[in-house]
């Protein structure tokens, strides 16, 4: 059983399993190469002179992958609520089982409508429909969280990065019981 399973490893989900994974969080993070920062030229990444998106996507699954995150290649189908959280079923990567999901599916709400997530319309230019989010990531299932531009934030990937790791920092302090802070210190 992980504790999160985070769909969708663009800038969104890569950040929000490095956090989760980096608190010790057993993080699963499941891709189907389909971002649409892959098809980008990024030059406005806060610490970033410039780069491609192929490579800030492949960068930030390196960053999580370091943390102990699990990654897996594959096309989420269905997210099937249990007693004990969620079962996580994939077009041939298995089945996982997972106490809190984290939707990081860019431009995507499919899924969350299949699995009988709230949505609304979308305000960005293009984004027809986003998942309905409270201010701290969650949707109207209980142990569904929803960031990046699925959750009706700009798809700039410094915005929806940062997205990510604010709904993972919401959903460790849940599961720890107390707000949780990652802060790193400069050795001596």
């Amino acid at each position: 059983m992980y504790e999160i399973a985070i769909i969708g490893a663009g800038p969104a989900g890569a950040s929000a399993a490095l956090f989760t994974a980096k608190a010790g969080k057993k993080t699963l993070l499941i891709d189907n190469d389909k971002s649409i920062t892959k098809r980008a030229w990024v030059e406005n990444h806060y610490g970033v002179m410039e780069i491609t998106g192929p490579d800030l996507v492949e960068t930030g699954k390196k960053q999580a992958e370091k943390f102990g995150a699990e990654l897996v290649a594959g096309q989420v189908t269905n997210i099937v609520k249990t007693e004990q959280g969620f079962t996580v079923e994939t077009d041939g990567a298995g089945t996982f089982e997972a106490r809190h999901v984290i939707l990081a599916t860019g431009v995507l709400v499919d899924l969350a409508e299949k699995i009988g997530v709230t949505t609304k319309p979308g305000t960005e230019p293009r984004i027809k429909t986003v998942i309905d989010v409270d201010r701290d990531g969650k949707t109207s299932v209980e142990g569904i969280w929803a960031a990046g531009t699925c959750a009706g934030v700009s798809v700039h990937t410094i915005i929806t990065a940062g997205d990510g790791a604010r709904v993972a920092i919401n959903v460790i302090s849940e599961l720890n019981g107390e707000r949780y802070v990652d802060h790193d210190v400069l050795k001596s």
